[in-house]
């Protein structure tokens, strides 16, 4: 069944993911939800020469209506998932994602980024996307190719947990800032609680990894997502899956605690669902896993880890993603 959800004061969260949160949407298990997310202050975007005009009603109605708490991302959710249950894992499908608008922006402020000693000033700069070049221009004859992902894809934290702000990704998933979650693959969330409830938002129309001045071209988003219940699957770490490679996460205030993480989670995956031996496990990531580090301005740092499927085609299957 086909599900739209758009970003309204009644269908977003800002800042945070919470438990007790009422479900805006209810979808069985293989649904699909075409979903809007939006970003942005109005009046900051104007101030820097955004036309008025530019403006989608609804951002301005959602900045006006809605209260922002402890994080800066504007989620559109939580959908409550039919027999998902904790101890289940959640698979989302990105079949579709897009631009609902024809600009983005990139920003940073004093005493942020990774290195905010060397700019103790902000700068907040409106870009230009191109949709038949498919491109961003930062500035004239500087162009990006626009990869639109959502930054933040997250369910809610256990019922022992309070609020959880939106800005450090973790077992949630949230705001994992991954630039390979694009249309055409997967990630899979483990279930707290009764229905997952999903939530997404944090548009990106593309981001290098590192994520280094704190944000990526901020932008809002409408995706298709498919959702799926996954009992078949022990519980996991957030696990992402392209066409290429499979994708281990490890998120910590410490870097290299966040790539041993994605380490050992590779390791994991390959133990319990390719069959290989530690050992081997172990040795086949030194020899052919990529880290690469996602962003490093959350609070809670990421790095991810890059198995081609190329190297493992031969090793049996164990569990299926």
């Amino acid at each position: 069944m086909l599900h739209q959800l758009k970003a309204s004061p009644q269908t977003v969260h800002w800042g945070y993911y919470d438990w007790r949160l009422k479900p805006v949407l209810r979808v069985q298990s293989g649904d699909t939800i075409e979903i809007e997310s939006v970003s942005g202050d109005p009046a900051i975007l104007e101030r820097h020469g955004l036309d008025p005009n530019d403006i989608p009603d609804n951002l301005r109605r959602i900045n006006s209506e809605i209260k922002r708490e402890l994080g800066p991302h504007i989620l559109t959710g939580p959908i409550y998932v039919e027999d998902a249950h904790p101890g289940d894992v959640l698979e989302i499908r990105f079949i579709d994602i897009a631009p609902s608008t024809n600009f983005g922006y990139n920003s940073f402020m004093p005493g942020r980024g990774s290195i905010p000693q060397d700019f103790p000033y902000a700068r907040h700069r409106i870009i230009r996307f191109d949709s038949v070049s498919g491109t961003a221009e930062l500035q004239k004859g500087l162009s990006i190719p626009l990869r639109p992902f959502f930054g933040s894809v997250g369910v809610a934290p256990p019922d022992w947990y309070s609020r959880m702000s939106s800005i450090p990704p973790g077992f949630h998933g949230g705001n994992m800032d991954n630039k390979e979650l694009v249309a055409g693959t997967r990630v899979f969330l483990p279930v707290h609680v009764e229905g997952a409830l999903l939530s997404a938002g944090d548009g990106h129309g593309a981001q290098g990894d590192g994520e280094v001045n704190t944000t990526a071209i901020e932008t809002s988003l409408k995706g298709t997502i498919e959702v799926l219940v996954r009992r078949d699957l022990p519980p996991i770490w957030p696990l992402g899956d392209t066409p290429t490679h499979v994708i281990s996460m490890g998120f910590d205030e410490d870097l290299d605690e966040a790539a041993r993480m994605a380490l050992r989670n590779m390791i994991d995956y390959l133990v319990r669902f390719r069959g290989l031996h530690k050992d081997v496990a172990y040795s086949l990531c030194s020899l052919a896993l990529d880290l690469r580090v996602t962003q490093i301005v959350n609070i809670a740092k990421g790095v991810h880890g890059m198995m081609s499927k190329e190297v493992i085609k031969n090793l049996p299957e164990k569990l299926v993603l």
